[in-house]
Formats: C-alpha cells, sequence, structure tokens
C-alpha cells in the first residue's frame, strides 16, 4: 500500500529539518565538513520532500540539489528564488571522501566558517520555502 503523497513529503521533511539543526551544531563545533555536508542533505531531502508530497514516485533517482529544484520550479515558479542553493551539490562527495581530494581529507580541507556560515544560508532558504509550501498543504 503506498503512503498518503503529503504525509510522506512531510516525513521527508522532518528528517531535513534535523539534519540542518544537526549541521548548525556541527558549524558551530568547526566540523565544517560535516556542517557541508548536512547543509546539502537538509536541502536535497526538502526539495524530495515537496516532490514527493505533489505525488512525485518514490524513489526520486538523484541526489542533486539542482536537479531537484528544476523539478520543484516545475511545480510552482517561486522555486527560482532559491536557485542558487544549486551550490550545495559541490559538498556532496568531497565532504565525505578522502579520494575526492587529492593529497587532503575532507576533515582538515574545509576550515571556513564564511563558507560554512553561506551555506547554511542557502539551505535555509530551501527549508523555508519547501516548510511554507507544506504548510500551505502543498
Amino acid at each position: 500500500m503506498r503512503n498518503d503523497p503529503v504525509e510522506e513529503g512531510r516525513r521527508w521533511l522532518r528528517q531535513a529539518e534535523e539534519d540542518f539543526k544537526d549541521g548548525k551544531r556541527a558549524r558551530q563545533e568547526g566540523r565544517f565538513h560535516l556542517a557541508l555536508f548536512l547543509y546539502q542533505q537538509a536541502a536535497e531531502k526538502a526539495l524530495k520532500a515537496y516532490l514527493l508530497a505533489q505525488g512525485e514516485e518514490y524513489p526520486i533517482a538523484t541526489h542533486s540539489v539542482d536537479v531537484l529544484l528544476k523539478a520543484a520550479v516545475a511545480y510552482d515558479g517561486d522555486f527560482e528564488r532559491v536557485k542558487k542553493a544549486k551550490r550545495l551539490d559541490q559538498y556532496y562527495l568531497t565532504t565525505r571522501y578522502p579520494d575526492a581530494l587529492p593529497g587532503s581529507v575532507p576533515a582538515e580541507y574545509y576550515d571556513d566558517v564564511e563558507e560554512a556560515t553561506e551555506m547554511e544560508g542557502l539551505a535555509a532558504g530551501v527549508l523555508e520555502m519547501v516548510e511554507g509550501k507544506m504548510g500551505a498543504g502543498c
């Protein structure tokens, strides 16, 4: 039996919100690689939440915030306002795997509080957009 699309979307949104909170804590602790990854995850899961609530079939076979944003724009042009969040895609792999950063490891490579703070803002924009749309009953 298939789950109700809106309820499934809300379930994904709850996890996106938790990932975002964990990202904030990681940033505050100076664990920027982890914060950046969690911000990417929060945006990805929030966009998937919105798309699932629109009736998209699971699994949505991408981890790209850019691709998910384009799909969301097809439903609602307001998502154009958060299109800069596509920059979060650059943190999906490089923040986790040493082979993505020749000569370094993510825990040492990512050390810029301003970068993490900026990406937090991009992820927050996506979450706020999705929360607003989902709160409006999709």
